[in-house]
């Protein structure tokens, strides 16, 4: 009896063991991959700024963007959390980034970082509860996160980026168990499409402000997006140009 208890304890250590070390794995290297990301031949492109599924794609106009849950018209500014002259028309895209996606975020354009604004919280709320988490992650169903409180409260990074015959402003959202946002471009700085540009930690979400009527979205809420490389939006110039 006594050797029976002894192998079965053995069995537990073991396995606690391989749970623990692959745990490590999972958080300290495998979470931080950075793969080489090609991103299209388009001058004319807009590209997903993170890896993830696409949980809104919204129309906006008069800077305001109206929310499904309650017909309320949101602000832009209380998204980016700044200003940034007359916000027009334009889209609104959400990519929810879960602990599976790889978290680095990059350069849905070429052209200038002309703004980053951080903007810090006092405590992160949670982004989803624990269904919510389970559909996005592991049965990669999309989950509509707009009318969430953590998207207005919630500490964010926002980087406005001019090029290509647009400006456009790329909003991190931190989560709950975020550590930190990590920033690796400044003010000034010239990005190529596809660059890297950050790092967000666990769980969290990318809101992409385009200001431009004259583009055609090419992903709907539900698809997958790969950071630089997946086009989310083209311009219809260049649609003419190509149909013609």
């Amino acid at each position: 009896m006594a050797q029976v208890t002894k192998s079965v304890l053995t069995v537990l250590i073991f396995l606690a063991t391989c749970w623990a070390a692959t745990l490590w794995y999972l958080r300290r290297v495998w979470f931080y991959r950075d793969p080489k990301r090609t991103p299209p031949d388009n001058p004319r492109a807009i590209l997903a700024p993170a890896d993830g599924i696409v949980v809104y794609v919204k129309r906006f106009s008069g800077g305001k963007v109206e929310s499904n849950k309650n017909r309320e018209r949101i602000p832009l500014s209380e998204i980016t959390k700044c200003s940034w002259g007359e916000w027009g028309e334009g889209w609104l895209l959400g990519i929810y980034m879960s602990p599976l996606d790889v978290h680095f975020n990059y350069a849905p354009i070429s052209g200038e970082v002309v703004k980053i604004v951080h903007t810090p919280a006092k405590l992160n709320l949670p982004m989803v509860d624990l269904w919510e988490y389970v559909k996005l992650t592991y049965l990669r169903k999309v989950v509509d996160l707009f009318s969430h409180r953590f998207r207005l409260q919630n500490e964010r990074n926002t980087i406005f980026l001019s090029g290509q015959g647009i400006t456009l402003a790329m909003v991190e959202i931190a989560d709950k168990f975020v550590n930190k946002i990590r920033c690796f471009v400044k003010e000034g700085q010239h990005v190529t499409m596809g660059e890297k540009m950050s790092f967000i930690e666990r769980g969290s979400q990318v809101d992409l402000v385009i200001p431009a009527d004259n583009v055609r979205m090419t992903v709907k809420t539900g698809d997958r997006v790969v950071g630089g490389e997946t086009i989310v939006a083209i311009s219809e110039a260049d649609v003419e140009r190509n149909s013609t």
